[in-house]
């Protein structure tokens, strides 16, 4: 465990991104995740400027793209990306499931 609260998958991936091209702006990137994300997430992704978001399954509890603040409707929302959801929601399911079973 990283003990961070921030480590989210969304935030690690978007660190080693910009580490790598050398560059905040990841105006050329799109990013995979399993879940919808959260606001701090989808914040991080709109500051990034990332041109694509594909999640698999919808979180309505703590989502933000199509739940909750709804980050990138938001008239304040520096750049909101393309975003695609549902694709593969069933087993992204399952994997959440086991993966938050195995942290409890």
């Amino acid at each position: 465990a990283l003990n961070d609260p921030s480590a989210h998958a969304e935030m690690l991936a978007i660190r080693e991104a910009a580490r790598v091209l050398g560059n905040e702006r990841l105006d050329q990137c799109e990013l995979w995740v399993t879940l919808e994300p959260c606001a701090m997430c989808a914040g991080a992704i709109s500051h990034a400027r990332i041109t694509r978001l594909y999640y698999a399954a919808s979180d309505p509890k703590g989502g933000a793209v199509e739940h909750g603040a709804r980050l990138f409707d938001l008239p304040e929302c520096l750049h909101r990306p393309e975003v695609y959801s549902g694709m593969g929601e069933a087993e992204a399911g399952e994997m959440l499931r086991a993966f938050f079973k195995e942290r409890r």
